[in-house]
């Protein structure tokens, strides 16, 4: 089946991501960004729905207190994306698709089945991903968000040490502090090993060819043979701040701005590969 696609943002969207949401319409699917306030700038054919039906704003200050102005901290916004994305599995939500995977062709998926990929070497990618409302990591998220103190069950020895050295010198007593990813990648591949499920994982080159080389996306260079790949499905992109910079001319960004528009241009998206 071609799922709906969902996903979660935090602040004002940029170009790269506007661009990416209209690849996902582009590729015919429906596509719903969720939000605490009211997002500009979204796509044509790009829905909007409130994020606290989801997952409450309060939940937030379970990962790290606010700024002083209620502003949410560093990688506070990253850390509420893996919980949300987990929630919106088990609400049937549809394909989490991160705003910044451009899509090239739509995805099928099978319903029953899990959906994710290689992101490198021994860790999958949580950017795309779809689980069963009844699968053991949808389960083992949500009866882990029952807790007060938010410690996976899951967590690696090496970062179970460094928590507790952390606490013993009273630096914090978050899990979510060890680092950003503790609830993200890392996180669904130790939980995906433990149920048997690594074996569903698409191959790295599935949506994350130039997710650890930014410079294929955003320098010039010959990007045919990628974009022409038939295994090639989609492309995460790490903008590194770039998001807003205008597309160099002759890369493959440049091509996705003229292929799929950009609705701070008036362009429209146009048909998938």
């Amino acid at each position: 089946m071609r799922p709906d696609i969902v996903t979660f943002w935090h602040g004002p969207l940029d170009r790269l991501r506007r661009t990416c949401l209209s690849s996902q319409v582009a590729a015919g699917h429906n596509v719903t960004v969720y939000s605490f306030e009211p997002l500009a700038g979204l796509p044509d054919g790009v829905g909007n729905a409130g994020a606290e039906a989801v997952l409450p704003h309060a939940f937030s200050e379970r990962l790290r207190p606010p700024q002083p102005d209620g502003s949410w901290r560093d990688w506070t916004t990253l850390q509420f994306s893996d919980f949300f994305r987990m929630r919106l599995m088990a609400q049937r939500a549809g394909l989490w698709l991160d705003a910044d995977v451009l899509l090239l062709r739509p995805v099928e998926i099978d319903p029953a089945k899990p959906f994710f990929a290689w992101e490198r070497p021994r860790q999958l990618g949580n950017s795309v991903l779809y689980l069963p409302p009844d699968d053991p990591i949808v389960m083992a998220f949500e009866a882990l968000m029952q807790q007060d103190e938010l410690t996976p069950d899951w967590l690696a020895l090496r970062h179970r040490l460094v928590f507790a050295l952390r606490k013993l010198r009273g630096k914090s007593n978050r899990v979510a502090d060890i680092r950003v990813a503790i609830f993200g990648p890392a996180a669904l591949t130790a939980l995906a090993a433990r149920s048997g499920e690594l074996g569903y994982a698409l191959p790295k080159q599935s949506f994350y060819a130039v997710h650890a080389e930014p410079r294929l996306f955003f320098d010039p260079s010959d990007f045919s043979a990628l974009i022409g790949d038939p295994d090639v499905t989609g492309l995460h992109v790490s903008p590194k701040g770039r998001g807003n910079q205008p597309p160099v001319p002759g890369s493959l960004y440049a091509w996705a701005v003229e292929r799929f528009g950009d609705s701070s241009s008036g362009e429209q998206a146009r048909q998938p590969v």
